[in-house]
C-alpha cells in the first residue's frame, strides 16, 4: 500500500516505522523539511511536502498536534480535494492539557470530524490514539500474551485500510462504529493522556496505580 502521511512527529516516527518494516512504500510529509528528511531517512520512507504525501497515499495518516491541524490539512490541499476517495486516518486527540479538557468542535464534534469537514470526500477513520508512541514502537505491540486491540471508528469505506495497517503492526481493530464514536474514543483518550502526565508508565499505562509511584 502506498500510505502518504501529514505530520513528522514521534507517531509518525513510530507508526510508519512499522509500515515500512510490513512493505508498504511511505512518503513522509512535514512543515519543516529538514527534519522530515532526517526521520524519513530513519525508518526507511521518503520525504516530501504536506501536499505530496496527501496525493501520493491510497491512505493517509493525520499525525499532528491539534493546534496546527487546520493548517496542515490546508498545506495538503485536504479542501481542495486531494484526499478525497482516500482512507484517512487520524491518530490525534483533542484535549487541553491544561484542565484535560475534551476540545469539540461545532455540535460537539471531534477532530476526527473536523478532519472530514475540512476534507470533502474523504474516508476518515479514527485509530492508534489511545496508546503512546512507544507502544506503536514495538513489535509486535503484546501485552500479556495477547495482541493490543485498537479501537477504530469512522467510515467503513476507510475501514479495510485501517484495518491493514493495525494488523500489520500485529495488533487487532476493533470496531466502535461510524465516526461520530471518534467522540467517544478521543474522551477514552484523555484518561490515559492524564495519567502518562502524571507519571504512569508509557508501556503499562492501566497497570499503574498511585501505589507504584510511591
Amino acid at each position: 500500500m502506498k500510505i502518504g502521511v501529514l505530520g513528522a512527529g514521534r507517531m509518525t516516527e513510530a507508526l510508519a516505522s512499522g509500515w515500512v518494516h510490513a512493505g508498504h512504500d511511505v512518503l513522509v510529509g512535514g512543515r519543516t523539511p529538514g527534519k522530515t528528511s532526517d526521520m524519513a531517512k530513519r525508518i526507511g520512507a521518503r520525504a516530501g511536502t504536506l501536499r505530496e504525501a496527501a496525493e501520493f497515499g491510497d491512505a493517509v495518516l493525520v499525525a499532528v498536534l491539534l493546534a496546527g491541524l487546520d493548517e496542515t490539512l490546508r498545506a495538503a490541499g485536504a479542501p481542495e480535494g486531494t484526499l478525497a476517495g482516500k482512507a484517512v486516518i487520524d491518530c490525534g486527540n483533542a484535549v487541553d492539557v491544561t484542565d484535560y479538557s475534551q476540545v469539540r468542535y461545532e455540535g460537539g464534534s471531534s477532530m476526527a470530524e473536523e478532519i472530514a469537514r475540512l476534507s470533502p470526500g474523504a474516508h476518515v477513520v479514527k485509530a492508534f490514539n489511545q496508546a503512546h508512541a512507544d507502544v506503536w514502537r514495538m513489535r509486535p505491540p503484546v501485552f500479556g500474551g495477547r495482541p493490543l486491540a485498537v479501537p477504530i471508528a469512522g467510515a467503513d469505506e476507510g475501514k479495510p485500510a485501517a484495518r491493514t495497517l493495525i494488523t500489520d503492526l500485529g495488533a487487532e481493530p476493533l470496531d466502535a462504529g461510524d465516526l461520530t464514536q471518534a467522540r467517544h474514543l478521543e474522551a477514552m483518550a484523555i484518561i490515559v493522556i492524564r495519567l502518562l502526565s502524571s507519571g504512569a508508565a508509557p508501556l503499562s499505562v492501566f497497570a499503574w496505580s498511585a501505589s507504584e509511584k510511591r
